[in-house]
């Protein structure tokens, strides 16, 4: 089991800088590519573009968000973290090595949504690299 993104699997986190694209915006990180999703107003979302994954995610609070975020922010996230590794086959060679490990991203800032704090969270985050790492399996 992996149970935090940080270290030799820093790579796992958000905030691992690499482009990822997403509705024909090319991002610095996925952490922006999905805060950016959040709002459908594009000057916004070009502005997110430029952003770290700090600055990506203070951003992201401060949205007004879209009517149907909470219907697709799964889905969201899913697209996000599929284009970070189809842009970078050695992120794909480091997801590969992982091997059937269960990832979780347990973290210390209270996020049960896409995470694990004190071992209670719905883990989105490292299910949805799990279902990544699964189709990238298939396609080697």
């Amino acid at each position: 089991m992996i149970d935090r993104f940080q270290g030799e699997y820093r790579f796992l986190s958000n905030f691992w800088n690499s482009p990822v694209e997403f509705e024909g915006r090319t991002y610095l990180n996925s952490e922006a590519a999905f805060q950016s999703a959040k709002t459908l107003n594009p000057k916004i979302r070009d502005e997110f573009t430029k952003l770290n994954p700090y600055d990506a995610k203070q951003g992201g609070k401060h949205l007004n968000l879209r009517t149907d975020w909470e219907d697709i922010k799964l889905d969201i996230m899913y697209r996000v973290v599929l284009s970070k590794f189809q842009l970078s086959s050695d992120l794909v060679t480091m997801l590969l090595e992982t091997g059937d490990e269960e990832l979780i991203e347990g973290n210390t800032w209270r996020d049960t949504c896409w995470g694990v704090y004190n071992g209670k969270g719905q883990n989105n985050l490292g299910k949805i690299l799990m279902r990544v790492r699964s189709e990238l399996k298939e396609t080697k």
